[in-house]
């Protein structure tokens, strides 16, 4: 009895290479995008206090 497809391994390292990679980059930009969100929540609070 035939198992079916044989399975494609070739470029499953590859493939998980680049999806670490993308997730990588994915969650670099989500720390930079809160680093700046902060950054200017900081900043309008200052200037909240300044003009009070």
């Amino acid at each position: 009895m035939p198992k079916g497809p044989e399975k494609n391994t070739k470029n499953k390292a590859l493939h998980t290479k680049l999806l670490n990679r993308k997730k990588a980059k994915l969650q670099e930009e989500k720390k930079e995008k809160a680093l700046r969100l902060k950054a200017l929540v900081a900043k309008m609070n200052q200037q909240k206090n300044t003009n009070e």
